[in-house]
């Protein structure tokens, strides 16, 4: 039986909830909107395809033919593929772009497009990550992570004592791993754990759909260019990688500082699986909001600086956090409870430098003599 089917939560301090919930949906009656996506989204849906497809197209036409531009293309590319994922891909799989499931389905596999595999996200991200955040051995976000110690109950090596230091070179190879190697990792591993099933799918679909839109992918991004162009499979490989690596750097800022932050919470069950909060309050605990006031910023990453807000509401389409946190963050005051914020990304970015850097310690062990004293 795997972890998580043991853990629940309170059900006690249900209230907080139950209030916010009749004002957010009183919000979207009142103003007689739709909790889905709106213009500004069917605008910035076509903005980060167009990043990651006209660079691309642009380079397989031929019309670029000097080294450093064509790897100032698969730069943008990268940009792209992170664009996509944070602001449409992620929405998507959430089921908050659209009403009509088939949309959101489409749109959801804009992550095969770039190389990745939809259902093994939303197990990892919408059960494991949304459901259990911040719970070690649960959320795979934070462990186990091997290389990068992001929790305190994770086991502690030598090598996580500058783990502050290399973390960010490694972050860069976030998306690079997915595609290559954790795809199958994590559908044979969810596959043994049931979850597929539970995702109301089969393991025989999924890995015929993995597969084959990882055929199409690697296809398109060396068999092409390699038939196309007068370039070496080392000059293409190099523009994969520079645009994996800015993808993979990019979503990994994005996602660590939410949750792996300075003053951030890893709540443990206790030995019957009980866990104190309730769900919601939980994820007021364990998550932390950032930039609110950089608009730019926030329209590129998805959204996704209004952490708070996304965990509580993960089926609301992100273009409405931005009004939506107010009502948040007043509710959570009302009754008492945290609304975590950084005024700047600059500063969640520190304040996770920090947190990994607490984590990089060596945990203090009590002897059993210390323990018995």
């Amino acid at each position: 039986m795997s972890k998580y089917q043991n853990l629940k939560f309170s059900n006690q301090q249900q209230d907080f909830f139950v209030t916010l919930n009749q004002r957010v949906n009183n919000y979207f009656k009142t103003n007689k909107i739709e909790r889905t996506a709106n213009a500004e989204m069917v605008i910035k849906t076509i903005s980060m395809f167009s990043i990651y497809l006209i660079p691309y197209f642009i380079l397989i036409s031929g019309a670029v033919t000097n080294i450093w531009a064509m790897l100032g293309l698969c730069f943008v590319m990268g940009l792209g593929v992170a664009g996509i994922g944070l602001s449409v891909m992620h929405d998507a799989n959430h089921g908050a772009y659209s009403t009509k499931p088939w949309i959101n389905n489409l749109l959801g596999l804009s992550l095969n497009l770039v190389g990745g595999h939809a259902m093994n996200w939303k197990i990892q991200h919408n059960v494991l990550h949304h459901t259990y955040t911040n719970v070690h051995d649960v959320d795979e976000d934070i462990s186990p992570r091997g290389i990068i110690r992001m929790a305190p109950e994770s086991a502690w090596k030598p090598m996580h004592k500058y783990q502050h230091l290399y973390a960010w070179f490694f972050y860069g190879l976030m998306t690079l791993v997915w595609v290559v190697s954790k795809d199958f990792v994590r559908i044979i591993k969810y596959q043994k754990e049931g979850l597929i099933k539970k995702q109301r799918t089969s393991a025989a679909k999924e890995w015929l759909i993995m597969l084959s839109t990882k055929v199409i992918y690697f296809g398109y991004i060396f068999a092409i260019p390699l038939w196309l162009l007068p370039v070496s499979f080392g000059q293409v490989l190099i523009g994969f990688l520079v645009m994996q690596y800015v993808a993979g750097f990019i979503l990994a800022i994005i996602f660590q500082p939410a949750h792996v932050i300075e003053g951030t919470e890893y709540p443990l069950p206790d030995a019957h699986g009980n866990l104190e909060n309730s769900w919601a309050i939980h994820q007021l605990h364990t998550t932390t909001n950032f930039g609110h006031r950089q608009k730019l910023f926030s329209w590129y990453v998805g959204g996704l600086n209004y952490q708070v807000e996304h965990h509580l509401f993960p089926n609301i389409c992100h273009v409405h956090y931005r009004k939506l946190a107010g009502i948040v963050e007043q509710t959570a005051k009302e009754f008492n409870l945290p609304y975590k914020k950084k005024e700047t990304f600059f500063e969640a970015v520190a304040a996770h430098a920090v947190q990994l850097k607490i984590l990089s310690k060596k945990p203090i062990v009590k002897s059993n003599l210390a323990s018995a004293a």
